[in-house]
């Protein structure tokens, strides 16, 4: 049996932040359960941000965001050496919109299954 990407959540932020919410907080919890189970896989954490903001800010904030669900995830027993950041910022959104509904979706943290 093989953990499939599908099965991790999507962690999103409020605007101009990278601290963790509480629904932040119970999809990390839920990942982490599967993250144990599955031992044997690798992920990678993408930070994403909404489209204010410069390009240079925006790659820095969505590497923080990676990262702090990267630190979570390693509180909570995930050995971080299983996981790999990246910031792609404001270039990959999930909605093209330009308006609070398209940005909330956009300010988030996505998983990819590495190996396994």
């Amino acid at each position: 049996e093989t953990l499939r990407e599908e099965q991790l959540r999507t962690v999103y932020f409020d605007f101009d932040k990278y601290n963790l919410r509480p629904d932040a907080k119970a999809a990390l919890d839920a990942n982490s359960a599967l993250l144990l189970k599955y031992s044997n896989v690798i992920i990678k954490i993408e930070g994403h941000c909404d489209e204010r903001g410069t390009v240079e800010y925006n790659l820095a904030l969505g590497e923080k965001r990676a990262k702090s669900v990267m630190d979570y995830l390693a509180g909570l027993g995930v050995n971080a050496s299983r996981i790999t950041i990246i910031s792609y910022g404001k270039e990959r959104p999930v909605d093209a919109g330009h308006d609070e509904s398209a940005w909330s979706k956009n300010r988030r943290a996505e998983f990819r299954v590495v190996s396994q």
